[in-house]
């Protein structure tokens, strides 16, 4: 107890010491805010540049089906989220994995609806397994149900089987097979002008 009080003793001594210290010298505190101000500025506009040349760049992000092709499927995956941010997607992200329950990107477009997509790479590209209906259920059992997803999207850059197209049309499922993903990836315009029957608002 003793031991605390002149502690706390102690510290108001010098905290005293200290303001007197500083209120006889108005121009060392003032240089000192100063200098941290300045600091300060640098940093934000460092990071605002920063911030400002990523969305130059990810303007400008292009693929081609050749390079879609050789990525692994994880990259793959990537290459999504980063076109998705391209296109306005601020929160895009990757979180394809094992227990992912059927969601490879998840991202929010610049109306409110949340995305859900499930991507598919096919090494072979056209020539590799078609997409098919088993392939959309898991999609179509969790993408609203688990991720909430207002658009719900199976991705690939092989191709989709009649039968997968017609099960997708029936459950308001949105397919991307290549040649949709080659104007995707390889122009300038953002997915939701290139699918059809979009709900107009955050709501499906």
């Amino acid at each position: 107890m003793v031991l605390a009080a002149l502690a706390v003793a102690v510290l108001f001594s010098l905290a005293t010491a200290a303001l007197r210290w500083l209120s006889a010298r108005p121009w060392t505190v003032a240089a000192v805010l100063l200098a941290a101000a300045a600091v300060f500025a640098a940093w934000a506009w460092r990071r605002t540049e920063a911030a400002r040349w990523d969305q130059v760049r990810a303007s400008g992000l292009r693929y081609v089906l050749g390079q879609l092709d050789g990525l692994h499927h994880r990259e793959f995956e990537f290459a999504v989220r980063d076109l998705m941010r391209r296109d306005g997607c601020a929160d895009a992200r990757q979180v394809g994995g094992r227990g992912d329950n059927g969601a490879d990107v998840k991202a929010t477009d610049p109306y409110g609806r949340r995305w859900v997509i499930q991507c598919k790479h096919r090494k072979d590209g056209w020539s590799g397994k078609p997409v098919g209906t088993p392939d959309l259920h898991v999609l179509n059992g969790t993408g609203r149900q688990v991720h909430h997803g207002d658009v719900l999207v199976m991705l690939t850059n092989g191709r989709i089987t009649d039968n997968a197209a017609q099960f997708a049309k029936s459950q308001r499922l949105h397919l991307v097979d290549r040649h949709l993903l080659a104007e995707w990836a390889g122009g300038s315009r953002p997915l939701w002008d290139l699918l059809r029957a979009l709900p107009p608002t955050g709501r499906a």
